[in-house]
């Protein structure tokens, strides 16, 4: 181990909860014709339908995004009666208009909610936690000298690290009974069964090794 001579080791950490601040759906449809790259969002009839429900709901373009096509074959060959599965991802920037999107995307009879990938405004967080962890050290290293009887001089070395904490989801196939159901079958029911907020914890630790003077 490294020796640091004249020097006090403090540690303090900064633990913080924070929310999600948007979310990435991602959705897969059914589609009974085969059409690829961007002309898919209009000329594939089930995912026409989807984007015309989302736009016409305030969602614009870019919130939805083609990820890939799949083609089904019955028996290898393709044919024009082969079907394709797209994959898109639409991005809520307002969560409180999650609920309504999800219902939207619920109301479609050949598309599937995936997966909810949430997003946090982590850079924040860690900044936050950052500046209190040092503030917390520091008064931590302010009277620890003065128990010792000694003074700070500086700062001999530093370390810092961070992680995140995400509880898990709901399993997702529990989560989405509801969305699979048609509106009428849940005219008196809610029509969602999953989270629509989500948060983690952030924590930031920090090692600081500060001189002092002589007892």
């Amino acid at each position: 181990m490294e020796s640091k001579p004249d020097t006090i080791k403090i540690s303090a950490f900064h633990r913080e909860e924070i929310f999600a601040s948007h979310a990435n759906l991602y959705v897969t449809v059914k589609g009974s014709s085969i059409v690829s790259g961007n002309e898919a969002m209009k000329k594939a009839k089930e995912v026409s339908q989807l984007v015309e429900a989302l736009t016409s709901f305030g969602l614009g373009n870019d919130a939805i995004q083609l990820l890939g096509v799949h083609i089904e074959t019955a028996s290898g060959t393709l044919l024009k009666s082969s079907s394709a599965t797209y994959r898109l991802r639409i991005r809520c920037e307002k969560l409180d208009q999650l609920a309504e999107l999800l219902d939207i995307i619920g109301s479609q009879k050949n598309t599937t909610l995936e997966r909810i990938e949430w997003k946090y405004p982590e850079e924040a967080a860690r900044e936050r936690g950052l500046e209190s962890a040092i503030a917390k050290g520091k008064a931590k290293a302010e009277k620890v000298a003065a128990a010792m009887g000694v003074k700070l001089l500086g700062v001999y070395d530093f370390m810092e690290n961070a992680f995140d904490e995400e509880r898990p989801p709901m399993p997702f196939q529990a989560q989405a009974v509801m969305m699979r159901k048609s509106r009428a079958e849940v005219a008196d029911e809610p029509s969602l069964g999953m989270d629509i907020q989500h948060s983690k914890m952030i924590q930031v630790n920090i090692d600081i090794w500060y001189r002092v003077s002589s007892f």
